[in-house]
């Protein structure tokens, strides 16, 4: 994180999100899950997400490509820091307000639909590693807000600055998963790893929902058919209450890497919700208590 901090000391107001429903809804029915492990942060943070976007405003019939490369192989992007972290094939809710970023979205409306988030703290630095996000719907407000839906695509990292005003342009380059070099070793390879992520996840939703009071149930088929490298992402996007955590899994090039990642903070989490339960059993609380 070394390009953008300075960009984004001097004050930089994060452009608010919407509070409403639930945000990251790319997958129906996931499970929202608290991340305790490495870098993992504890207390849940509600990201945004806009209500009542129920209009889809004018819009190009098909997005033109991307802005050509330059001939070091870069693409210019516009940026949007935020307090979350976008995975690909994820969807957020945002309410756009901020001057410099309505004029944003007035270009991004007109041209591919494409912009980049990168993740913003407290501190005002950046990431240089974000998420394209594409409009999949919006709606302009009389007063020139926006309601808007974006999805996840292509991971980036930033190369360069172009430009900062009236908002962040940086030269980008694009980020893949890198096979693995070697063989891996029995049940360390994704496939593995993937198996599982989804026992640990089904362990995880079964005691949190019995700590929270809900009935019993079989927990549905969390993986639906995703190859490793999407299953990581879409379990990435459920730490929410962790962008930190969901950062680092988002800057790793390795599939396995990252699985091995969230399989380590969903042990973690499990043990706490285990021990939790075992207190809880021990103590009932009382009917009359209260």
């Amino acid at each position: 994180m070394a390009l953008l901090p300075q960009i984004l000391h001097s004050p930089l107001p994060h452009p608010r999100l919407a509070a409403a429903a639930s945000p990251s809804r790319a997958f129906p029915g996931a499970p929202r899950l608290h991340a305790s492990g490495p870098r993992g942060g504890r207390g849940r943070v509600r990201l945004a997400a806009a209500a009542g976007a129920s209009g889809s405003g004018p819009g190009p019939s098909s997005p033109e490509p991307y802005p050509p490369e330059s001939d070091d192989g870069l693409v210019e992007l516009p940026l949007f820091p935020l307090p979350l972290v976008l995975f690909p094939d994820a969807t957020h809710a945002l309410h756009i307000f901020e001057f410099r970023y309505r004029i944003m979205m007035h270009t991004v409306l007109q041209t591919d639909l494409r912009f980049g988030i990168v993740f913003a703290g407290s501190g005002g630095s950046a990431a240089e590693v974000g998420c394209v996000g594409e409009v999949v719907k919006h709606e302009r407000l009389a007063d020139d807000r926006f309601f808007l839906i974006c999805k996840g695509q292509q991971r980036f990292r930033v190369a360069r600055v172009v430009r900062t005003k009236p908002y962040l342009v940086a030269a980008v380059q694009w980020l893949e998963d890198r096979p693995p070099a070697e063989t891996p070793a029995p049940g360390e390879d994704a496939e593995a790893l993937a198996a599982d992520v989804e026992a640990l996840m089904r362990d995880v939703i079964r005691i949190a929902n019995r700590l929270n009071g809900k009935p019993e149930k079989e927990v549905g088929d969390l993986r639906r058919g995703f190859f490793p490298t999407p299953f990581s992402f879409y379990v990435g996007n459920t730490f929410e209450g962790a962008p930190r955590e969901q950062q680092a899994l988002l800057e790793l090039e390795d599939t396995a890497a990252r699985l091995r990642r969230e399989r380590d903070t969903l042990r973690n989490t499990l043990n706490y919700l285990t021990a939790a339960s075992a207190v809880k059993d021990a103590f009932p609380s009382s009917p009359s208590s209260g």
